[in-house]
């Protein structure tokens, strides 16, 4: 471990990533850990500086980052994701990324791999058991988000595949929305660039979706002579633009403007590039400061009354509703609000 000021930081994280040496970067005091793609972003930002550590993952451990066992074990899965957990007892967010990112190969758009189908399939399921993380951000390097699945490791080989081998592999890639859609924790996808194919429709199964200016996502099976049904796209994507407009994505493949995204209510707020992260960490940052267990129970309505009646939600959310009220959150925003102080939420 190393500790440094923010300029070092730089030059510290820079020569890591040339010598493929996966590390984070914990900054120290009463500010939140931060990320390389953090760090690099916070050179023109006042009032911003400390001091830093940077920790090789390879002998990184939960007292280190402050973090319990598990969360550690977790994030060494998630490559190019942020956990953000719940207030510390400062009250402060903590943040952790990994410089070592999933969605980390910009020479050629980060496409998915079956490998990487499978482990973020199952880090969402994980997910699902790990009550202090409390939202999930994702990226992708190099100004892309994804370009979907890798043409030489992905679509060379199922030309060759027996139908079974190829119902495998589709129902491998559902379960990836399935998680992702289970998983209790709000997914904020921070969108830049190139976003296809299957690297559109991640960010299209999360819960928030930001992007920026020079975003392109396209629904491109149809050019590959595939369907436009691929991974719940015809379920999801009219429930957000509409059918009509979806129809004409999953039809001809063509991309999807910025512009477009924002004004169809693809995207929840498009900026301009270098300020994608902060508004997604702002985000993050105000879920995981609010009722944690109050926004589970949001995310989970707001999938299962996709396939109810009216007086199926009414009385799902009734239910749900009288829940929430029984936690100790709910107690705590009425004192607060009587005090007139800010609520401090701990999730229970």
């Amino acid at each position: 471990a190393r500790e440094c000021d923010v300029d070092d930081v730089l030059s510290v994280v820079d020569q890591c990533k040339a010598t493929g040496v996966p590390v984070f970067v914990k900054q120290l005091g009463a500010n939140p850990t931060i990320g390389t793609r953090r760090v690099t972003s916070i050179r023109d930002r006042k009032g911003v500086g400390g001091v830093f550590r940077i920790i090789p993952s390879d002998i990184l451990t939960a007292e280190k980052l402050g973090l319990s066992p598990a969360i550690l074990s977790l994030c060494h899965l998630t490559k190019g994701m942020v956990l953000v957990t719940g207030p510390t007892g400062s009250g402060k967010t903590t943040t952790l990324y990994s410089a070592l990112g999933e969605l980390n190969r910009p020479d050629r758009k980060n496409p998915l791999t079956f490998e990487s189908y499978a482990e973020l399939r199952d880090t969402f399921h994980k997910l699902q058991y790990m009550d202090d993380v409390r939202v999930v951000v994702w990226t992708g390097e190099g100004g892309n988000f994804c370009s979907g699945g890798d043409v030489h490791d992905i679509i060379g080989p199922l030309t060759k595949m027996s139908m079974d081998g190829l119902l495998e592999f589709t129902r491998m890639t559902g379960n990836l929305v399935k998680e992702m859609r289970n998983c209790p924790q709000p997914i904020i996808a921070a969108v830049d660039g190139i976003s296809a194919g299957a690297g559109a429709i991640v960010p299209m199964a999360s819960d928030f979706r930001y992007g920026t200016t020079r975003c392109k996502t396209a629904f491109l099976f149809v050019r590959v002579g595939l369907a436009g049904c691929d991974m719940g796209a015809c379920a999801m994507l009219p429930r957000i633009i509409g059918q009509g407009r979806a129809s004409e994505l999953l039809y001809t493949g063509r991309v999807m403007k910025a512009d477009e995204g924002k004004d169809w209510g693809y995207f929840n707020d498009v900026v301009e590039p270098e300020a994608l992260m902060d508004r997604a960490y702002a985000m993050a940052r105000e879920l995981a400061d609010g009722p944690w267990f109050a926004h589970t129970v949001t995310k989970k309505c707001l999938h299962q009354e996709w396939a109810m009646t009216i007086e199926q939600a009414l009385e799902t959310e009734a239910e749900a509703q009288a829940i929430c009220m029984a936690t100790k959150d709910f107690t705590r925003a009425y004192e607060a609000f009587v005090a007139k102080k800010t609520p401090v939420f701990e999730g229970n």
